[in-house]
């Protein structure tokens, strides 16, 4: 057996994937001089940290955080439960962990008079999980399913939930309303996707800032 087929790695079919990245804390970044960046490290890292506690709430025990790159959050659900009977309902937990860290967020931005804003992309479908490398191996989650994820992020917009068609179906089973974005094309995809906006629920206002960031002197 080579150390490649060692590896542990599983394959899971009903997973919802979710990149939520925070595009203009990138602008954020770049506006502070050295000595003040340390204090926009210290802001992500409350973002974060506030996201993680959801994880650790009942309700979203069937959550799993992959990882973080720069000021985008990876998370996964249905690794843990394969009913195919009711496979939307991974869909459907992602959908509300996904409110959850939104409404967090606006949390955060009252308190720091900031306006920062959730860019959310969602994908539906079959992954690869496993464990990589031999010096501190990290589990991460591969295929189609991910890569198609990242691009909804990507391509979609600011304070929105950009979901694939397969997503949109699962969630419509879940009771979701959903907006037809129609077809767009997208980044390694041959031909235009038909994409999906998830409606907030009537209780969720997407908040809306005049300037995308608030400075303060």
């Amino acid at each position: 057996m080579t150390f490649i087929q060692a590896l542990y790695y599983q394959r899971h079919e009903n997973v919802c994937v979710m990149f939520a990245s925070i595009p203009n804390f990138k602008t954020f970044w770049s506006e502070w001089d050295f000595s003040k960046k340390l204090e926009c490290l210290r802001f992500l890292n409350e973002i974060v940290c506030d996201f993680d506690k959801f994880l650790q709430k009942p309700k979203f025990s069937g959550v799993e955080k992959i990882k973080t790159v720069g000021s985008t959050y990876m998370a996964a659900a249905g690794l843990r439960s394969q009913n195919s009977q009711e496979s939307w309902r991974s869909a459907k937990l992602m959908v509300e962990f996904a409110w959850a860290i939104t409404n967090s967020l606006d949390a955060l931005n009252k308190d720091a008079f900031q306006c920062f804003q959730l860019r959310i992309g969602l994908s539906f479908g079959p992954v690869i999980a496993g464990v990589v490398a031999a010096q501190k191996p990290q589990y991460d989650i591969f295929g189609n399913t991910v890569n198609l994820a990242s691009r909804m992020d990507t391509h979609g917009e600011m304070g929105k939930m950009h979901a694939t068609e397969e997503t949109a179906d699962a969630l419509a089973i879940a009771g979701f309303d959903l907006e037809c974005r129609g077809l767009i094309k997208v980044k390694g995809v041959k031909d235009p996707m038909k994409t999906y906006f998830v409606i907030p629920p009537p209780d969720r206002k997407i908040t809306s800032c005049e300037s995308e960031i608030i400075h303060h002197d």
